[in-house]
């Protein structure tokens, strides 16, 4: 049996799938962003820039992951089965952690991925950790600027003042710090650990 089953049993059930999905994803964008939606409806041109940001990161950090996660895995399953697996798992590991699908039978690659989704995280006043999207979304416009030579960063016709940029970039290296300490730490604590195990092991 398998000792870590989440809810791989429900790996072919597409409302069980579909609902914890769009429950993710909503406790994920944060109550601003859905004050925002209950406020302007459909009118996306009305909301806050922040919730623009907000909502276009998001919808990048689902499809562009499950697009990778289709074309790297779960390539035993139909079609359908796979695009299910690839959008559940392209959506969880940044807020909930479930899982449809075996990750310790996932490729490398696609290991990697689910590890930067979780760094990255939900959005602010979400339910949700992490980096949060705004702050990568405004790493990376950064980086575009910079690469461009435009002596601003912007998006929707506003731009970031310099303080949002030097908060988002010391968030992140905050992060990955923590990220790779932790990473060491925990490496060195079951290294030793193994060590001793087999050192008993071998004196019985």
């Amino acid at each position: 049996t398998n000792p870590f089953p989440s809810i791989t049993a429900y790996a072919g059930n597409p409302i069980v799938n579909v609902v914890i999905m769009f429950l993710i994803i909503a406790g994920g964008i944060g109550f601003l962003t859905w004050e925002d939606i209950c406020i302007n409806k459909t009118h996306f041109r009305k909301y806050h820039m922040q919730s623009k940001i907000i909502l276009v990161t998001t919808a990048l950090l689902i499809v562009l992951p499950a697009v990778f996660f289709f074309f790297s895995d779960f390539t035993h399953l139909s079609v359908g089965k796979r695009l299910l697996a690839s959008a559940f798992q392209a959506v969880t590991p940044r807020t909930a952690g479930f899982n449809t699908m075996d990750i310790s039978k996932m490729t490398e690659v696609s290991k990697a991925m689910i590890i930067i989704l979780m760094l990255v995280g939900g959005s602010p006043s979400s339910t949700a950790g992490g980096m949060k999207t705004t702050t990568i979304a405004v790493l990376i416009l950064n980086a575009f600027a910079t690469f461009g030579r435009e002596p601003e960063t912007e998006v929707f016709g506003r731009r970031f003042d310099n303080t949002v940029v030097k908060n988002a970039a010391t968030i992140a290296i905050l992060y990955f710090f923590l990220f790779f300490t932790g990473g060491i730490a925990i490496s060195q604590i079951e290294h030793v650990a193994l060590s001793d195990c087999l050192f008993e092991t071998a004196s019985a």
